[in-house]
């Protein structure tokens, strides 16, 4: 046997080896989109429920907020560095934080 038969042959033994590798592997891609199709079901929302949880978030944040521009006007911290704690005169991070929106 030649040098070239014998590479063609390990060639082919390796492609054979790879297909069978392949055919074992169908199965369980299959089976996972399945699943993920399942899944993308289950998850979706509605678009009306979509859109009222949308809403009560905003409204959340708005409460949350003017909640703190609250406690900031009746002489409290709302910054991370001093939450809660007494002001004494205006706080630039207090009010930078308050600005986002």
């Amino acid at each position: 046997m030649s040098q070239l038969t014998q590479a063609l042959t390990e060639v082919e033994e390796k492609l054979r080896s790879l297909l069978e590798e392949v055919n074992h592997l169908i199965p369980y891609v299959k089976a996972l989109e399945e699943e993920n199709i399942k899944l993308k079901r289950e998850c979706t929302l509605p678009e009306k429920e979509t859109e009222r949880v949308i809403a009560n978030a905003e409204h959340i944040q708005g409460v949350a907020h003017d909640n703190l521009e609250r406690l900031y006007r009746e002489g409290f911290h709302v910054c991370h560095l001093h939450f809660g704690q007494p002001l004494e005169g205006d706080c630039l991070f207090c009010m930078g934080f308050l600005r986002k929106d």
